[in-house]
């Protein structure tokens, strides 16, 4: 049961855990709420992306045993382009991880805030503002919660944390969506009718953006070297990678379809708001469940996104060593603590937010062409070199990020 267990659950897991945040929850629920069943067809193509660029950059670390940073360092060409290339990561991963970890931290605050009060439901409760001992409390709990699970520097411990995370959302967002009975003609036509509602372009762009996320490509080439010995086992690399992304796709889709049936057209911003709305449909059930499904979704990012940029440092820089490293714990405890005061403080650093968004968008469809060109090649991955059906669909899929990416920063510059 344990090894079956094991074929369709690992690494890739990490994966889901570190996408299905707090953003994505909250973007998942904002896009049933205004679009009801229309975009499902963009968390289609999230999902196959993400599907995509994740494998190849699974395959690579574990072919060349190479992570995602030390592959940049050691493969792009001497000069002004790599230095390029390294500093655009580090602001992107680095920069965006500290501004994203207060607000992972303040989704799992926000979700165990709903188990000790009724502020939640009747819209009393923001984390952001709250100035209780529980708003201050709580924040420092999850963050020592995250810290024992990447301190421990035990591969097998963080993987089953985080798996056992992703099973806790799966079993409250889908229990959810099939209890709302939505339409299901309506959320098939979502899915195969590529539509996209006047004035709700940015909403594409939020769901892919939330799914094919540029820090999961670091962190995924790392951590599949813990389980994966050489290329012999690709074949069950890929297939956990499928069920893992599949699965959180699942996950975002039956966010949008609840608050689609439920909540459609309504003022409702967040899941947590969309507790009341649920309470014919839940009772008195409703904060509670949905509170679990956030915190989860939350606590899961914020031990992710540590760990992602810790392992870009490491490769930017050439450390050598793993887990247990100084200096891989120093860069995950600056990302977790920079996390923890801002979710303490409530403070939104807004200005910050914002250039990492603008470095991610730069930087999305510029690694996801480098992760091409790295498996493409034959002289740095041999007779595990893209096939020639591979490389068509990662460059359609490159060819949609820039896509994506140009109006996302045009957006940004006020375009």
């Amino acid at each position: 049961m344990r090894q079956t267990w094991r074929r369709y659950f690992g690494p890739s897991t990490m994966v889901t855990a570190a996408f299905i945040g707090p953003g994505t929850v909250t973007m998942c629920t904002i896009v049933g709420v205004r679009t009801g069943s229309a975009l499902l067809w963009a968390l289609v193509f999230s999902v196959v992306a993400t599907v995509v660029l994740q494998e190849m950059s699974a395959r690579l670390g574990v072919v060349t045993r190479l992570g995602m940073g030390e592959a940049l360092r050691e493969r792009l060409p001497q000069g002004l382009a790599r230095f390029g290339a390294l500093a655009l990561v580090f602001s992107a991963i680095v920069v965006g991880n500290a501004a994203y970890e207060g607000g992972n931290l303040s989704g799992a605050v926000l979700g165990i805030q709903a188990w000790f009060t009724n502020g939640v439901a009747d819209g009393a409760v923001d984390s952001a503002s709250s100035v209780d001992w529980i708003g201050i409390a709580l924040p420092i709990i999850m963050g020592v919660f995250a810290f024992s699970v990447l301190y421990r520097g035990r591969f097998k411990v963080i993987e089953r944390e985080l798996v056992g995370l992703v099973g806790i959302m799966s079993v409250v967002f889908l229990t959810t969506m099939v209890m709302s009975s939505p339409d299901w003609s309506e959320v098939l036509r979502g899915f195969v009718t590529p539509n996209i509602p006047a004035g709700e372009w940015l909403l594409v762009v939020g769901l892919v953006g939330t799914t094919v996320v540029p820090y999961n490509l670091f962190l995924h080439a790392s951590v599949v070297q813990e389980r994966y010995a050489g290329p012999d086992e690709l074949p069950d690399l890929r297939r956990e990678n499928a069920t893992a992304i599949i699965l959180g796709g699942i996950i975002s889709m039956s966010i949008v379809i609840t608050s689609a049936a439920n909540v459609q057209g309504t003022g409702i911003r967040s899941v947590m708001d969309m507790a009341q709305a649920l309470e014919p449909l839940l009772g008195a059930w409703a904060p509670y469940v949905l509170g679990l499904g956030l915190f989860a979704a939350g606590i899961s990012s914020a031990i992710t996104a540590p760990l992602a940029t810790a392992y870009a440092v490491k490769g930017i820089m050439g450390w050598s060593d793993g887990l247990q490293d100084r200096r891989f714990r120093a860069v995950w405890i600056s990302i977790l603590g920079i996390g923890v005061l801002s979710a303490m403080s409530g403070f939104s650093p807004i200005g910050v937010i914002q250039f990492a968004q603008v470095a991610n968008g730069i930087l999305l469809p510029l690694l996801a062409g480098v992760l091409w060109w790295l498996t493409s090649s034959e002289r740095i991955m041999g007779d595990y070199a893209n096939s020639p059906s591979v490389r068509l669909l990662g460059g359609g899929v490159v060819f949609v990020t820039v896509l994506i990416a140009g109006r996302s920063l045009w957006s940004v510059f006020g375009g």
